[in-house]
């Protein structure tokens, strides 16, 4: 049987708090001490873990301050308060509380290799390997922490908080993590204030009077319970009342606290989970200053129990030696009360992962360590860093709980949330009413139990805690200048306001901006006053032209039909008739087939109408010119000639149609820019080159006729059909060059009704100028339409 006493940690325990609160200050010091002590020997009377191996353990007070947990480290290095064995080996510290002491204890041990285990220092800086890479921790980093906070303030709403620190790193880098988290959301600081390490009341007053004028009814505080205590006393003094405090793991579990101020009742934080050490209350019975001779924490509990000093007590004291039946019973449940041990289950993981990983190291197996050429460490010469190797890969349970660490020496993140809840008898108890795993899927790490919070003054919901209140539908945000995003005016939302809720693109706004109602939908429709005129006017005019054409094809045989080829006036007259009823098309909701209909129909029916007219002014300027001697042009023009003409020129106007169906039809879109309340259903051209190009071809089409019809207006005949043509094509000409600027400037179904207006006034105006003189002579002066009559200048 060999022992080996391992000089095992050097254990810091900061109790500078108060002067006054001798009870709360050996209460914490108590369950700290006795929960370290416990777990070692526990260990040390394990048969399964560390067999035929004792642990050791020494206990240092860091008072809470960096300085003294600097010499109380370099004292240990140094070998001072150590007993002198061989058989004594310092191999990891388990420490300390604050994360300010436990920086410079890290940093004083790390060019020893030595590893230390914190059990509530929680900041995120200590996660930095390449700062320390000798510190682990069972406590949950900060960045953990913020990240939960910021989850419960968006959980609740509360856009516009307070924040308070104790003027550590801790504090320091607490607010950072939380400036980080909330940096994209709505949410905002109203203040941030720091409570100075020196206690100075001035200050104070200073940190009261900005949470007294603020709206913020919110404050998260990150600080530990010794510095918050004095700081809560002055506040209490006073008399500032509605806040929500929202605490961090430091003091939410505090008894103290709860039991001096017990305005803070609903106050809300998370706290490190929760553990369970079997036997602990059995444990605590067997205590006494008999039994721990050694342990000046026991001498000064018992002093403050009983107000005697025990009977083994070297130091010399004023009070009353104790009888020796002094024990601790349900009188004292304060220190008795092991039914939610958090920090202090802390304690008791560190000393067994430490435990467990020195058991690794030796279940060894040479030929298959970790270290150099596969080998493994020297049990009678074990070294800090190859400690901390098995430290960094130990993986055990413990209570039900999975204990290990990540690269960066953290544990797994996990809280409870505490609601300080107030009972009948006044006490404060802390109620779990929710967790933060950080297990779980991103977002959904924050389970709440909303019914089971109790909030400050019983309310019934949670308090609201915003700079300005929402805008109510209608009104949108205009951030004041110098202040935060939160704080802001709410002003009348207008059509170019960023921040008020667009309504969908098929909707618009009610007057009073509060509802999306649906958009008034327009096109030239069938039913509407001004689509029902147009098509009674395109009907009218096609009725005229089929007319005209039943006149003429009775009296096909007359004079006054024949003198111009009558098939070209057939010819005009049904492409008339087309102009007119391809009109209607473009009346009623456009669809793809109706878009491209519309535009090609148009412009090919004009075409063959212009072309028609072309022909037929070809044919009068050819008729009067042929009779002069020698000239025999009229055989260049015959009627096959005439509809090789008719033909070409339509086939080019078809030809451009085809391309342009082909590259980029024209198709129904819905245009909701132009009006915001209205959505106008229109067909888009699709190639604007295209549609101008129709347009200009029917153009070229009728300069050309009207330039050959102007030459010839002054021919001899009582009937120069010529100067009728000049006359046609002059009202053409002129209302399709009135069409180009007024299609671009109408609005909506008004552009729509300029085309089918362009379209019947040119029909109209062909009709009228070639065929109403013809019919005039037809059926009213029948005596006219002679041959004599008709080349009466001629024959003169």
């Amino acid at each position: 049987f060999m022992v080996i006493y391992l000089f095992l940690p050097v254990f810091f325990l900061p109790y500078h708090l108060i002067s006054s609160g001798c009870n709360f200050l050996c209460l914490f010091f108590w369950i700290f001490n006795l929960f370290f002590v416990l777990a070692i020997e526990e260990i040390n009377n394990s048969a399964d873990l560390l067999p035929n191996h004792t642990l050791g353990y020494r206990i240092f007070d860091s008072c809470a301050t960096p300085v003294t947990a600097q010499r109380a480290v370099l004292a240990v290095l140094n070998g001072q308060d150590v007993a002198e064995s061989s058989m004594c080996s310092l191999l990891a510290i388990v420490g300390e509380s604050g994360s300010s002491q436990s920086i410079v204890v890290s940093r004083t041990l790390q060019p020893f290799s030595i590893p230390m285990i914190s059990y509530f220092s929680t900041c995120s800086c200590l996660s930095d390997r390449k700062q320390f890479p000798t510190f682990f921790r069972v406590v949950p980093s900060d960045d953990y922490q913020v990240k939960a906070i910021a989850q419960l303030l968006k959980k609740f709403g509360w856009r516009w908080v307070g924040v308070v620190t104790e003027d550590h790193d801790y504090g320091r880098f607490a607010l950072q993590g939380l400036k980080r988290e909330i940096e994209n959301t709505d949410i905002c600081l109203a203040y941030h204030e720091m409570i100075p390490k020196d206690f100075r009341q001035e200050r104070v007053l200073e940190i009261m009077n900005v949470m007294r004028r603020s709206t913020a009814r919110v404050v998260v505080v990150f600080s530990g319970e010794g510095e918050f205590y004095p700081f809560l006393r002055e506040f209490l003094n006073q008399n500032i009342t509605g806040i929500q405090w929202i605490a961090s793991e430091a003091w939410v579990t505090a008894s103290i606290l709860a039991e001096t101020y017990p305005f803070l009742a609903g106050t809300i934080g998370f706290a490190v989970r929760q553990g369970y050490v079997p036997g602990l209350k059995e444990y605590l019975t067997t205590v006494n200053p008999q039994r721990y001779l050694s342990n000046p924490l026991v001498k000064e509990l018992w002093e403050a129990l009983y107000g005697c000093s025990p009977l083994f007590s070297n130091t010399s004291t004023q009070l009353p030696l104790c009888t020796g039946q002094e024990t601790l019973s349900r009188q004292h449940s304060a220190y008795m009360n092991t039914s939610s041990p958090r920090v202090t289950y802390n304690v008791y993981k560190a000393v067994y992962a430490i435990a467990h990983s020195l058991h690794n190291l030796f279940q060894c197996v040479p030929g298959y360590g970790p270290f150099k050429e596969s080998s493994c460490a020297d049990i009678n010469d074990i070294h800090p860093w190859q400690l901390q190797h098995y430290l960094q890969e130990v993986s055990f349970s413990i209570s039900g709980e999975r204990v290990n660490f990540d690269a960066r020496g953290d544990s797994i993140p996990s809280y409870d949330l505490i609601n300080w809840q107030r009972e009948t008898n006044g006490d404060i108890n802390f109620v779990k009413v929710g967790l933060y795993d950080g297990a779980r899927d991103a977002g959904r790490e924050l389970l709440i139990q909303d019914q089971a919070v109790v909030w400050p003054g019983n309310q019934s919901k949670a308090p609201v805690s915003v700079c300005t209140y929402s805008c109510a539908p209608g009104f949108r945000k205009a951030t004041r200048r110098g202040e935060p995003l939160c704080c802001f005016d709410c002003v009348p939302c207008d059509n170019d306001s960023i921040d008020c809720m667009a309504c969908p693109e098929e909707y618009w706004s009610n007057n009073n901006g509060t509802a999306c109602i649906p958009k008034v939908i327009e096109f030239l429709s069938h039913g509407d006053t001004m689509g029902v005129a147009l098509m009674a006017i395109a009907i009218v005019g096609s009725c005229l032209t089929i007319a005209v054409l039943a006149i003429f094809l009775h009296h096909r045989n007359t004079p006054i039909v024949r003198i111009n080829n009558s098939e070209l006036s057939f010819f005009i007259l049904i492409s008339l008739t087309l102009c007119f009823l391809c009109a209607l098309i473009f009346i009623g909701e456009p669809t793809s087939w109706s878009c491209m209909l519309r535009h090609t129909a148009f412009s090919i029916t004009f075409s063959l109408c212009i072309s028609c007219i072309l022909g037929k002014t070809l044919v009068v300027l050819a008729a009067f010119t042929a009779t002069r001697p020698g000239n025999n042009v009229m055989k260049w023009l015959g009627p096959t000639q005439q509809r090789i003409i008719i033909f070409s020129c339509t086939l080019v106007q078809m030809i451009i149609c085809a391309a342009w169906l082909i590259a980029s039809p024209p198709f129904p879109y819905r245009n909701t820019q132009y009006q915001h309340s209205k959505i106008i259903l229109d067909c888009s051209v699709g190639s604007a080159l295209a549609f101008w190009c129709v347009l200009g071809y029917i153009g070229f089409l009728a300069g050309l006729c009207f330039i050959l019809a102007f030459l010839a207006r002054k021919l001899p005949g009582n009937f120069n059909e010529a100067k009728y043509i000049t006359f046609s094509m002059l009202i053409f000409c002129a209302v399709w060059l009135a069409f180009v600027p007024a299609y671009v400037s109408s609005p909506g179904k008004f552009t729509t009704a300029v085309e089918i207006f362009a379209i019947l006034a040119s029909s109209f105006g062909l009709l009228s100028c070639l065929f109403a003189p013809k019919c005039y002579i037809i059926l009213l002066k029948p005596e006219k339409n002679s041959k004599q009559h008709l080349m009466g200048r001629a024959t003169k």
